[in-house]
């Protein structure tokens, strides 16, 4: 169900992606399995249908309500649980729904509630039939418990939309790295990711972002993919305030798997008209006197078997200059390990919105090589995963996993 559909999401979308870790770091050994785009948007139509099914079978019809009350409520929690329909239908993509932000709220509130109510309705069911094995028979629930579980289901469902929703705040994360040059000491860089700036995140929200961003004054931005849900023609003015971000040693960028999905060159192309330097398998340094750090960016696993470039590590280090320690930007943190393996210091990577649920994070994290969220110790290398500055609006909740504005400050490892 809602399981599934994130995992298909966050770990492979549209096409499905598998890595085979390769023996070398040529993007040659990185094979792809991608079932067409039809039948993979087909089954997202179809998974959310099962909270539904049990919501209306186990919760709407014992309750002691008129037939066409409950019709009415089956009937709007039936256009909730199919929302990705309705946005490929309205708007030609399950991603960039392209109709009035409020709706787009209004639907993910349902879904939630609905989702979490079948959740909550599996768990009553489990007790229910643990307590008639013992008894003998399945106990009476009083009407007013399942009231009070549907008003959590309500609440719970509004809180995780309106955490999604938020501007992110601050966190504040301290790196030790070996090697790192004496004038890169308290080196301040803020990491952006997920923004997916659609109608849910409209340009608005992304002007906040920019102000509280360059507000903090840090030495660098990067940004590590998933700009926007949506066409350049659609979103053009909505991410009009990231040519506002400023830095001192500029803003930096890679592609996410979303910008595959609306025509990658023309986004490649206004991202650094906005002026920001995307890092497609370079590198670019930075230098303190004679002192130097290198920033290293891949493109992103979508990539593998299009016609575009896939992720090539080798390629993105190729000249970079010996003993620099080495922080690299990539999407998705499947890789990881052999980013470890190249001599990485430190990878920052978003794409899986932390899991946005807590139990959620950990089927996300079976689609992304174990990683999930927050740091993590890769073979002596520090991988980030961040919880993303905003998330796809297909599912815009957050339970337990709030979105991150994200400040690094670099120290030296005793």
């Amino acid at each position: 169900m809602l399981a599934k559909v994130c995992i298909l999401v966050l770990a492979g979308r549209l096409p499905d992606i598998h890595v085979q870790q390769p023996s070398s770091g040529d993007a040659a050994h990185l094979a792809v399995l991608a079932p067409s785009r039809k039948s993979k948007a087909s089954m997202f139509h179809l998974f959310p249908v099962i909270p539904w099914l049990v919501v209306v079978l186990r919760f709407l019809v014992p309750l002691p309500w008129v037939l066409p009350v409950k019709v009415i409520v089956a009937g709007v929690l039936l256009v909730a649980s199919q929302q990705l329909l309705i946005n490929r239908v309205s708007s030609g993509s399950v991603f960039a729904p392209e109709y009035p932000r409020p709706v787009i709220l209004i639907l993910n509130v349902l879904f939630g509630t609905m989702t979490l109510l079948a959740l909550f309705q599996l768990a009553l069911d489990a007790v229910s039939l643990t307590a008639a094995l013992f008894y003998g028979r399945f106990p009476d629930i009083p009407v007013g418990f399942r009231y009070g579980m549907g008003a959590v289901a309500i609440v719970l469902g509004a809180w995780g939309v309106s955490q999604a929703a938020r501007v992110p705040p601050l966190k504040n994360v301290e790196v030790a790295i070996a090697g790192l040059p004496a004038a890169f000491e308290g080196y301040r860089l803020l990491q952006l990711t997920d923004l997916h700036i659609s109608r849910f995140f409209p340009r608005a929200w992304a002007q906040a972002v920019v102000d509280r961003a360059n507000a903090l004054d840090v030495d660098l931005i990067a940004i590590t993919g998933d700009f926007i849900d949506g066409s350049v023609e659609s979103r053009s003015d909505d991410v009009a305030p990231l040519a506002q971000l400023k830095a001192r040693d500029g803003v930096f960028a890679v592609p996410g798997n979303h910008e595959y999905f609306f025509s990658y060159d023309d986004w490649m192309a206004h991202d650094a008209g906005l002026g920001i330097e995307m890092l497609t398998n370079r590198h670019a340094v930075i230098s303190r006197g004679s002192e130097q750090l290198v920033l290293a960016g891949v493109t992103d696993l979508a990539a593998v078997g299009s016609r575009y470039p896939a992720p090539d590590l080798g390629a993105a280090l190729s000249g970079a200059p010996a003993g620099a320690p080495v922080i690299l930007l990539d999407h998705q943190p499947r890789m990881a390990r052999r980013a470890a393996q190249a001599g990485v210091a430190l990878q920052l990577s978003g794409h899986t919105h932390g899991g946005m649920v807590i139990g959620l994070d950990r089927l996300v994290a079976r689609g992304n090589a174990g990683f999930v969220s927050g740091r993590y110790d890769v073979a002596g290398m520090l991988l980030y995963v961040n919880n993303g500055t905003g998330l796809w609006p297909g599912f815009a909740t957050r339970l337990g996993r709030p979105s991150e504005l994200t400040v690094f400050t670099l120290r030296r490892k005793p």
